[in-house]
């Protein structure tokens, strides 16, 4: 019986296949909507959130205002009266151009010290050689980048590199000078990151960081907290203590942030795909009540010859299901080719350098987005079709025997 009834909804929608087409490609819209932006927001809002939980959970950075300058005092006040603070150290941060033969690169050059960076950034490797000693001023950690161009080697393991850095003079900037580097170590491609670029950026010791590029001014402190269940009061005591003077951040409540932003797009995307739904159910509610007037006499024969009101029912119900089946599948169909075209086009994040750093992700097409978007167009099929089948159902065979 139910395989006669399909098949019965596929003819009768067959007949009509004008209207038919026009209610489908109305009906696949919600689903080409809702999978196409849900799946994409969901990739990037992921690798975003995984990306910067990467820094580190119980991570804390602190950047000093231009009237403002961090000294001993501070660093003494962070590791020795803050409660729950694991290790604090600060770090120097300033920008350069590599040489690499006649090209010149820009990176990002970062003075800290090693041990604490990896702790910091917990998913940071390294592929080529170790960590040089800190004593050895003159090595360093260069990024994936840096090394590397397009699969091509251009710094090798204790090969020299020339960097164009600021001439800093009585904490002034005076000039350009050029300070030689020998890679100590390369890094492991890390892929990017909202805050630093490990692949495009430069690492030193603390101490090379006065001495070669002579910065004498701290650009940050980085705090480690013991746990991360501590990272937020020593985030309370941190911006009491330096209110406008310094901005604290703290990794683990920008992934917070992120997940609540990404969270009201989802949200946003998905209302937007429900008024689509709505405008559809009522498309497929048009169709079958017009339906429904058309084939009076046919609903009339068929009572006459044995159909209850319940199969009456059962197959105007069926028609409008089959309809969203068609067009969900066709919405999902297209939702999935448009996301994968909208993908591709990358999502840039500006970063250190002209280019920034362009993502190209796959969208997060998962089994529970294609479950959640093929029950709303069910959805729409029942709604819309419901009052339609009720008013069939309850025609009464002589009436509609008679109707012209």
């Amino acid at each position: 019986m139910f395989i006669d009834f399909v098949r019965l909804s596929l003819k009768a929608l067959s007949e009509r296949r004008i209207r038919a087409v026009l209610t489908i490609t109305g009906i696949a819209i919600g689903p080409l909507v809702l999978v196409m932006m849900s799946s994409v927001v969901g990739s990037y809002s992921n690798y975003i959130e995984e990306r910067i939980t990467s820094l580190g959970q119980n991570a804390i950075a602190i950047f000093p205002t231009e009237n403002y300058r961090l000294d001993e005092e501070d660093l003494n006040y962070i590791n020795k009266v803050i409660e729950g603070v694991r290790r604090a150290e600060p770090f120097y941060n300033t920008q350069g151009i590599v040489k690499r033969g006649t090209e010149e690169t820009k990176t990002a050059i970062f003075a800290v010290n090693y041990n604490l960076l990896f702790e910091a950034i917990g998913s940071l490797e390294i592929d080529e050689g170790s960590i040089p000693p800190e004593t050895e001023i003159i090595s360093s950690i260069v990024g994936r980048k840096i090394a590397y161009k397009g699969g091509e080697k251009h710094f090798d393991l204790d090969d020299v590199v020339t960097v164009m850095v600021p001439k800093i003079e009585g904490g002034k900037i005076t000039g350009k000078k050029n300070v030689n580097l020998v890679v100590g170590a390369i890094l492991k491609e890390y892929g990017g990151a909202l805050i630093v670029d490990p692949d495009s950026t430069i690492f030193v010791s603390l101490e090379a960081g006065k001495r070669l590029l002579g910065l004498d001014r701290w650009s940050g402190i980085l705090v480690l907290a013991d746990s991360p269940a501590n990272v937020k009061p020593i985030v309370s005591v941190l911006r009491q203590r330096y209110e406008d003077k310094a901005q604290i951040i703290a990794f683990s409540s920008i992934a917070e942030a992120v997940s609540s932003v990404t969270g009201a797009i989802n949200f946003i995307n998905f209302s937007t795909s429900l008024s689509a739904f709505a405008v559809a159910i009522a498309g497929v509610a048009a169709t079958m009540i017009t339906s429904v007037m058309e084939r009076t006499r046919e609903i009339g024969v068929m009572k006459a010859i044995g159909y209850t009101n319940g199969q009456i029912l059962l197959l105007i119900l069926m028609e409008s299901i089959v309809m969203s089946l068609v067009g969900g599948a066709a919405g999902i169909s297209l939702g999935v080719v448009g996301a994968y075209t909208l993908s591709s086009r990358g999502f840039r994040i500006g970063g250190i350098g002209e280019k920034g750093i362009v993502l190209q992700l796959s969208p997060l097409i998962t089994p529970a987005l294609i479950t959640q978007t093929l029950t709303l167009t069910i959805l729409i099929g029942l709604v819309g079709g419901v009052l339609p089948a009720y008013r069939a159902s309850k025609i009464p065979p002589v009436v509609a025997l008679r109707y012209e």
